[in-house]
């Protein structure tokens, strides 16, 4: 049974929610600004932008088994954004959701926070590699680096 299918505005209150939530439990230990984990980053701002602007849902992609788990944002061959709700990690959400994007999207590279060393991890179970480039992540300190796909890579 497929479990994931394109978001849609009923949804824009969860993927708030698992973006905001997720977020602050990956990113408060790297980027250490309470203003912004507390402050700037918000569910119901969050929410109604995607409802006055349903046109930011078009490449995001949820994993819904009974109500959303997980996301997934896919542009142009590339993930931008995967995140699983903290209540269900570790039960292969992410992993479903990066198959359905290699297998349906055909994704060749994502960019991740080079401090997020589970995110690193989990990517490279899955056949993404370290590549050498790497930029400031806009209006950071903190350094994202380029990974790309090769399926023989993949770890088993």
């Amino acid at each position: 049974m497929n479990y994931i299918r394109k978001a849609g505005i009923q949804d824009s209150s969860r993927l708030a929610e698992i973006l905001i939530f997720t977020k602050r439990m990956n990113y408060r230990k790297i980027f250490r600004d309470d203003k912004v984990s507390f402050g700037a980053m918000q569910v119901y701002p969050l929410a109604q932008d995607y409802i006055n602007h349903s046109e930011k849902l078009e490449n995001i992609w949820v994993y819904d088994d009974e109500f959303v788990k997980g996301m997934i944002h896919i542009k142009d061959k590339a993930i931008i954004e995967l995140y699983v709700d903290s209540f269900f990690q570790n039960e292969g959400i992410g992993a479903k959701l990066i198959e359905f994007a290699i297998q349906t999207f055909h994704v060749q590279k994502l960019f991740v926070l080079e401090k997020n060393i589970r995110a690193i991890r989990f990517y490279q179970r899955h056949g993404f590699s370290l590549t050498h480039e790497r930029q400031l992540e806009e209006g950071t300190t903190e350094y994202i680096v380029k990974m790309t796909y090769k399926r023989d890579c993949r770890l088993q």
